[in-house]
């Protein structure tokens, strides 16, 4: 396990190492030592401004050189955003570091987790937020599903789909309380009034009766939620979701 001093040091070298590379106009600090909320658990985030003539393949396997070469790294992986990738490592000593490797036009805060430490940042259009309407038309598709998996005797994909549900009506209730919503980093700010009813959504063991009772808990609070977007929504998807809930 890292300490948050071997953190913090290996952050320090990364953004002196790229104040050194002439590919890169700009460095910024990402995540949540953006915003001051760092803890012990959190990561290395940094996003890197290129020049307009980089070659971003080259950048990206330099610096990846870089971090197995000398900070340990054991595998990493990448995420696309737009033009911008994040390539994610993982070191030995289970620190993670995501790199953010952007073009010149492109390297700019597209939400409030980034501070600029030097360079230029270009304004960005921010990420929308998914819309609320869709979410609910996620949510009953995931129960098609879990009714048709229980039917079937598939309790692993019935758990899969109930899940499902879950996590859209946790989304849902994240953007009615206006807190995050991604990957679940505002889950633990939602009301317990909120948060109570989607805990009878979890299964407690594979069983056909216990998938069934999950799955009923995960259409009531389902309905909640598609009522706080549209009512009569809400009421047009009671019947055949409650109809998913007979027995086949």
């Amino acid at each position: 396990m890292y300490t948050v001093a071997e953190r913090e040091a290996l952050r320090d070298a990364l953004v002196a190492a790229a104040r050194a590379d002439a590919r890169i106009t700009g460095a910024a600090l990402t995540g949540s030592a953006a915003t001051g909320a760092e803890d012990e658990w959190s990561d290395v985030d940094l996003a890197l401004g290129l020049t307009a003539d980089a070659d971003q393949g080259a950048v990206l396997a330099d610096w990846t050189d870089r971090m197995y070469a000398l900070y340990g790294a054991v595998h990493h992986t990448d995420v696309w955003s737009r033009d911008t990738v994040y390539r994610v490592f993982l070191l030995d000593s289970t620190l993670q570091v995501d790199i953010a490797f952007a073009p010149a036009g492109s390297f700019g805060a597209v939400g409030p987790s980034f501070r600029l430490l030097f360079g230029e940042a270009v304004e960005q259009p921010a990420w929308g937020e998914p819309a609320a309407v869709d979410l609910v038309g996620m949510g009953w598709l995931y129960a098609l599903h879990a009714r048709s998996s229980i039917a079937r005797g598939k309790v692993w994909q019935a758990e899969y789909m109930i899940s499902g549900v879950r996590n859209h009506v946790l989304m849902l209730a994240c953007l009615r309380h206006g807190v995050p919503h991604s990957q679940g980093r505002g889950l633990h700010l939602l009301p317990s009034s909120v948060l109570a009813p989607v805990e009878r959504t979890l299964a407690r063991s594979l069983e056909p009766a216990e998938l069934q009772r999950a799955f009923r808990a995960g259409v009531d609070v389902l309905l909640i939620e598609a009522a706080h977007v549209d009512a009569e929504l809400a009421v047009r998807l009671d019947r055949p979701l409650r109809e998913l809930l007979e027995p086949a």
